[in-house]
């Protein structure tokens, strides 16, 4: 077989556009084929932890969040042709697609359910003169690509929440769904969002439903040759940063940002950027949805619009316009269209941005690492009621202290050169952009894919590959679940955050896909596009939460299709994410926030240490133990008693969020003076933890590390 054969309680609507999506199960459709490739070799020697030969510097552009426009926020579901048809000229009169806007999305209100005796939609022409096919050639006929929405239940968001129409009955795709996908491709639609009322209301398992919607998108792809790109919109539901990837292209992971009627809020906009930090999930094409942009709406100032698309940006984030484009003004188009700011946002590297620094309570700094070296974005945001300073630290972004370049965003100008840290004034509830540029990376850790310490399972086997690192990779991964590459002995300094670079080769001319697993974590579903050939290696970045010590394993596999041929791996570290893990001296299990979840009121567990984002913990000079950046441990309602549940809750200073971490190894709430504990004196996985008098047992006593 050659090395390189290619396989390939009701939830308030989503208003959501998704966008620009990959339909990730066309890769798997690809057929079988063999590709020439340079002939393997035995294993040779121990390669160890020291790259022989510089790991390529040639990364790979994978596909950039979606930019375009939506219906729902302006129009909600009053529309029909002439509305969709002025926007879209607005939209093209205004500049939008010269900035990289593509998408227009048609959101609810173009259907109210109706079926003939076959079950094909039916459409009312009076609305939709042509049917729906008119006006997606409309949209393509200036260059753009169009979207359209349905729910995952039989009954859709129209029907539970009628905004401007009537109820309307049988208005989602259930039992549908091969057939809905592919009458939308047929018309000519390039994505579908799915939402998530009738799915919610039906108590449907959200990664089971939208795998089925997946595939029938996939099918209609291949039957219509028109790529069909799908957006998950489940709010957050069943916590899709866990299987997104893979499935679709985004995936909302919260509530709306702006309910029908309302204005827009400064603090629903933050609660959505909080809530749409999942790292771990998004890369390679894949993307945390946190909604759509209300920029230009009535109620935001010019500021809290900067604001807006600052965070968006840092995110790396969809950027899809809700205003009324016939009405916009000039102000909120150079927002819009800001080069320097949507560059970061679609920067090729596809990585999130994370929280690296809250010195003072509300006053953060956000870091995204970019495509190149030594360049970061940055955002300062003030959250607080008057302007303060805020310093951004090189070593918070895994930088060196030497100088580096400067830049705002908004002026568009270099502020100077700076070595160490950069400090400016950020007025109140209102943020600063910039990007540093021309640092020097921190030093790195290289592991080669071919080391005798790695663990190669079934068919994977080493070759020659004249351009890797070492002249050698490691291929025939995949295509079986037993066909598996780990790596093992990763290092990490400290637990958290960090950016792994994959070096690998894929002459294959498709993307294709492995499943990467850390340690004992979620698995996450990787795209690697071609890299040109097969002795051609070019890197994708990850972001993986590691734990601190040296038994770090990183393992890809694919049970149904081939990986690509795997080079070596650099391992980059981002210090402003360290944490500890909280190991029970007892259980030798780590306190843990189940599956990544990230609802208030969670209950903290022991779970088996993985060093996963959901068991590393920032402890603040505040006495804050901070997990996912923005999640405080928290003595429930402030309870003071015995058998006090202990949670997560959005960190807002109370005393039940602060912990005195003692000498003798116990950790107690100030507020209630209670020890964290593990409850009953259980050790195994899913004990739960709350507070009980301090009483010197095992259960009590903790190590951070």
């Amino acid at each position: 077989m050659p090395l390189q054969s290619l396989a390939t309680g009701l939830r308030r609507r989503c208003r959501d556009a998704a966008v620009r999506a990959l339909v990730v199960a066309t890769v798997a459709a690809a057929g079988l084929v063999g590709i020439q490739q340079e002939a393997p070799v035995d294993a040779p020697a121990d390669l160890g932890r020291v790259q022989p030969m510089a790991v390529t510097s040639n990364q790979i552009a994978v596909p950039p969040a979606p930019m375009g426009w939506a219906s729902w926020n302006t129009f909600a579901a009053k529309i029909d042709y002439n509305v969709i048809k002025a926007q879209v000229d607005a939209f093209v009169a205004a500049g939008l697609p010269e900035a990289g806007y593509k998408y227009i999305n048609l959101d609810e209100g173009w259907w109210q359910g109706t079926r003939d005796s076959q079950g094909n939609i039916t459409i009312d022409e009076s609305e939709w003169p042509g049917g729906m096919s008119a006006i997606a050639d409309y949209i393509h006929s200036k260059g753009l690509k169009a979207g359209i929405y349905t729910d995952a239940g039989k009954d859709g968001c129209g029907y539970y929440f009628p905004t401007g129409r009537p109820a309307a009955p049988g208005s989602g795709s259930e039992g549908h769904y091969e057939q809905d996908m592919l009458q939308f491709s047929k018309w000519g639609f390039d994505y579908v969002k799915v939402d998530w009322c009738g799915g919610d209301v039906e108590g449907l398992d959200a990664k089971t439903t939208y795998q089925a919607i997946s595939d029938a998108a996939a099918k209609a792809s291949a039957t219509t040759g028109r790529p069909l790109t799908l957006s998950i919109c489940n709010w957050g539901k069943q916590n899709p940063w866990n299987w997104g990837a893979g499935m679709a292209a985004l995936w909302r992971t919260n509530t709306d940002i702006i309910f029908h009627g309302n204005s827009p809020s400064w603090d629903s906009m933050l609660a959505n950027y909080d809530a749409n930090v999942h790292p771990t999930g998004q890369h390679t094409g894949y993307y945390n949805d946190p909604d759509m942009l209300m920029v230009g709406l009535s109620g935001f100032t010019a500021s809290q619009n900067r604001t807006h698309m600052n965070l968006w940006a840092v995110s790396g984030a969809p950027l899809l316009a809700g205003n009324d484009l016939s009405q916009m003004s000039a102000e909120t188009a150079a927002i819009l269209k800001n080069p320097e700011v949507i560059a970061v946002d679609q920067d090729p590297r596809g990585l999130q941005g994370v929280e690296v620094a809250e010195d003072t309570s509300g006053l953060q700094v956000y870091s995204k690492v970019l495509s190149g070296t030594g360049k970061r974005a940055v955002v300062l945001l003030n959250r607080t009621g008057s302007a303060q300073n805020i310093t951004v630290r090189w070593s918070d972004l895994g930088l060196t202290d030497a100088s580096a370049t400067v830049r705002n965003l908004w002026t568009r100008a270099n502020v100077g050169n700076f070595s160490g840290s950069y400090t400016t004034s950020v007025p109140a509830k209102d943020s600063v952009m910039l990007t540093v540029t021309g640092g020097t990376e921190a030093s790195s850790s290289t592991y080669e894919a071919e080391s005798a310490g790695n663990t190669k399972a079934g068919s994977a086997a080493d070759a020659t590959c004249s351009g890797c690192s070492g002249s050698t990779k490691v291929g025939n991964v995949g295509n079986g679940a037993a066909n598996t590459l780990r790596f093992n002995g990763v290092v990490a300094g400290a637990t958290g955050t960090k950016v792994v670079d994959i070096a690998y080769t894929n002459g294959s001319g498709a993307t294709r896909t492995a499943v990467l697993k850390v340690n004992g974590q979620t698995p996450t579903t990787v795209a690697f596009p071609p890299t040109g050939s097969w002795s051609t290696p070019g890197t994708v970045s990850v972001e993986v939460s590691l734990a601190k010590g040296s038994t770090n394993t990183l393992t890809f596999s694919n049970p149904t299709a081939w990986t690509p041929d795997f080079d070596a791996i650099q391992v980059r570290p981002l210090p402003g994410t360290n944490g500890t893990q909280l190991v029970g001296q007892q259980s030798s299990r780590c306190a843990d926030i189940d599956n990544n979840t990230i609802v208030n009121g969670t209950q903290a567990q022991l779970w088996d240490c993985a060093g996963g984002s959901n068991q590393s913990w920032t402890y603040t000079t505040r006495k804050e133990l901070v997990v996912y950046g923005n999640k405080c441990l928290d003595a429930f309602q402030a309870g003071t008693t015995n058998g006090t549940k202990v949670v997560i809750w959005d960190c807002n200073g109370g005393s039940n969020q602060k912990w005195n971490v003692n000498a003798d190894g116990t950790i107690t709430n100030v507020n209630a003076n209670l020890c964290l504990d593990a409850y009953n004196a259980a050790t195994a996985n899913g004990t739960k933890m709350v507070l009980w008098a301090c009483n010197g047992a095992s259960n009590q006593k903790w190590t951070r590390q």
